[in-house]
């Protein structure tokens, strides 16, 4: 089962580069301002409020305080392929750049993972079976960011807006200096109508500009 490893080793890989990469937009210039569905209006509000949150905290096992990231020298400045994500180094747009270019070369090698094993000789049916449902899956997840990305742009007109789905999370992050607790639960409701019912985050990234 040499391939069906190869193909589990990518897909760690790929969830490696969007744990970093989350990881990257929550350290200082980025701010989470939203997590969990299920959660109502009122409840993001606490999340957002820093200073109500002081002492108290969000009740429920799902509620979670904004967190303000992690200094750099206190962990690895690279993505696991490689590619320097400091926020000392890399704007809001450079880094949405370098996300989306390091989430593409991870997909493609893994599609390309795939194809070979469909196209083997060698491999059972349900192996290529396999291949082609994961195949299948890679790109609805893709099709179905770009289209939740377009429609988050469209209707509230952030800078950028950059939509990662990790398993059973998907994650928003939008360029932008201010966001509502009504936007927040706004643009999780549109991400669980595109995707179901997943633990959406949503996190704002200072617009520089």
């Amino acid at each position: 089962m040499v391939l069906r490893k190869q193909t589990v080793w990518l897909i760690t890989m790929l969830s490696l580069l969007i744990v970093l990469s989350v990881y990257y937009m929550m350290s200082p210039g980025g701010e989470q301002v939203a997590l969990i569905p299920d959660q109502d209006e009122e409840q993001t509000e606490e999340n957002l409020d820093g200073d109500d949150g002081e002492g108290e905290g969000a009740t429920g096992d799902d509620a979670t305080e904004p967190e303000e990231g992690t200094e750099g020298d206190e962990a690895g400045e690279t993505s696991g392929l490689g590619v320097d994500l400091s926020m000392d180094e890399l704007s809001a747009d450079e880094l949405f750049t370098t996300i989306r270019l390091e989430t593409e070369d991870a997909r493609s090698e893994l599609r390309e993972q795939l194809s070979s094993i469909v196209a083997s000789a060698a491999a059972s049916t349900e192996e290529k079976n396999e291949a082609m449902e994961e195949m299948y899956a890679l790109q609805t997840v893709a099709q179905k960011e770009s289209i939740l990305e377009q429609m988050i742009q469209q209707e509230k007109e952030f800078r950028d807006v950059l939509v990662r789905h990790d398993e059973d999370v998907v994650n928003i992050t939008v360029i932008t200096t201010d966001l509502s607790p009504t936007d927040a639960n706004h643009l999780m409701q549109m991400a669980r109508d595109e995707f179901g019912d997943y633990e959406v985050i949503v996190r704002i990234q200072e617009d520089e500009a």
